[in-house]
């Protein structure tokens, strides 16, 4: 229940000045603020299931009904869009035995490992509703997720060069051509994050990935310089359809690797939660597991038909705080058109020709700032290293992460990114269990 007594706003009209979450813009303004958000969130909800193996069309279709379930389950009072979660990435990759950007033939398997990922999230929302949120903070203080965060992305590592190399079975060795299209990708995003002006500042990952794939035309179908793109694909598919579904299997060994990804949405979610509130001046605690189940539900619907693990987006976020502008009706209009592109076969199509080196250069990126958040994550929390509790957990994950330290436990295998996150946490509160140090 909210300001306006009932489960959702009332939205009250407002033109000017900053536009909190249960007001809303006239309509034509909140159409255009709407594809804009999908901008926003495109690059990186595309990339995310490419990586994986998947139907980059089912996770758009998807991206576009979690962000409603999300709606509905905090009553329309949190502004967020929920895209593809790259914490699923390496889990997946590692439990399917898949190749980054190739196609995957096990994804059936990884969608059981994401739907039980989903369920233990929304299990976790249903106790913070009744027991509150706190313990949340205390099991996970900012030197855990931070060094949980970070071994994500060194777990990545790897398989970002062997992208942007060009390695595979048919090139153990990779190409020069390749290697130098994914550095020219690299730095076509990093100088749109740099320098580009207005709100394409905030679209480095999509407007850097468009040039380094017009690049890639040029040397390969131009110049012969190297595979040329097919676009035969793009020309006999449909304008509408149907997106290509698939049915999940549980498998034991692949949800020990996935769920514990868990642990990582519940992070990423309650930043999210917290950035807004502090961004609007308002308490949003109050709907932390009302959001937790509403992810979890909406990553359990994904994965039931092909889609990838879903989180809330700091893409959009980022949107929200340059034009001020938190009405969640604008989430309203960015979901359905997200939907509208997932029965597009041929929007589809097209996203699989992005040639591979390009797909690399934009791993080293998003990889490399996965691992990079850590940082932030302690700085702005102020995580005191000189506490050897901090220092040892952090400096374990990270090696666990980077060295991607696998485990046999009860006859499954844990991959980096599982031994790091549980042993993390375990390390973290077995060395305060006589006396606590700082967080």
């Amino acid at each position: 229940m909210g300001e306006s007594g009932g489960y959702f706003p009332r939205w009250r009209l407002k033109t000017e000045g900053r536009i909190l979450p249960d007001e809303r813009l006239p309509a034509g303004q909140t159409m255009v603020l709407g594809l804009q958000h999908v901008v926003a969130m495109f690059g990186s909800t595309v990339l995310a299931p490419i990586l994986m193996g998947f139907d980059p069309n089912v996770s758009i279709l998807f991206s576009g009904i979690s962000t409603l379930i999300f709606f509905i389950a905090v009553g329309g009072r949190v502004p967020s869009y929920l895209g593809s979660s790259f914490a699923f990435i390496g889990p997946v990759l590692v439990a399917t035995a898949a190749t980054a950007g190739a196609p995957n033939p096990n994804i059936a398997v990884a969608l059981g490992g994401i739907i039980v990922a989903g369920a233990l999230y929304a299990l976790i929302g249903v106790i913070v509703m009744a027991a509150g949120h706190r313990w949340i903070e205390r099991l996970m203080p900012p030197v855990l997720t931070g060094a949980i965060v970070a071994a994500i992305g060194l777990v990545l590592a790897p398989i970002a060069i062997a992208s942007a190399s060009g390695t595979g079975p048919d090139s153990p060795d990779g190409s020069q051509l390749s290697r130098w299209v994914a550095i020219l990708t690299v730095a076509a995003v990093g100088l749109i994050a740099v320098y580009a002006p207005g709100m394409t500042r905030r679209l480095p990952i999509l407007i850097g990935g468009a040039l380094a794939y017009l690049l890639y035309l040029v040397l390969a179908n131009g110049f012969g310089m190297g595979t040329p793109v097919d676009f035969s694909g793009v020309a006999a598919a449909a304008w509408f359809g149907l997106p290509s579904f698939t049915t999940p299997v549980f498998s034991v060994p692949a949800i020990t690797l996935i769920a514990p990804v868990v642990v990582i949405l519940v992070a990423e979610n309650l930043g999210h939660i917290k950035a807004i509130g502090a961004m609007t001046d308002r308490n949003l605690d109050p709907y932390l597991g009302r959001a937790f189940i509403g992810d979890g539900v909406a990553t359990m619907i994904s994965g039931s038909f092909g889609g990838t693990g879903m989180t809330t987006y700091a893409e959009n976020m980022g949107v929200m705080a340059v034009t001020r502008i938190f009405s969640t009706l604008v989430f309203l209009v960015a979901a359905a058109i997200a939907i509208l592109l997932g029965f597009s076969p041929k929007f589809g199509a097209l996203i699989q020709t992005i040639p591979g080196p390009v797909l690399g250069g934009l791993s080293i990126v998003v990889f490399g700032l996965i691992a990079a958040t850590a940082g932030r994550i302690w700085v702005e929390n102020r995580v005191d290293f000189a506490e050897p509790r901090n220092l040892i957990t952090v400096g374990v994950a990270l090696v666990l992460g980077a060295g991607n330290f696998k485990l046999e436990v009860a006859g499954f295998t844990l991959d980096g990114i599982g031994t790091a996150t549980i042993g993390a946490i375990a390390l973290y509160h077995a060395l305060g269990w006589a006396k606590p140090g700082k967080a």
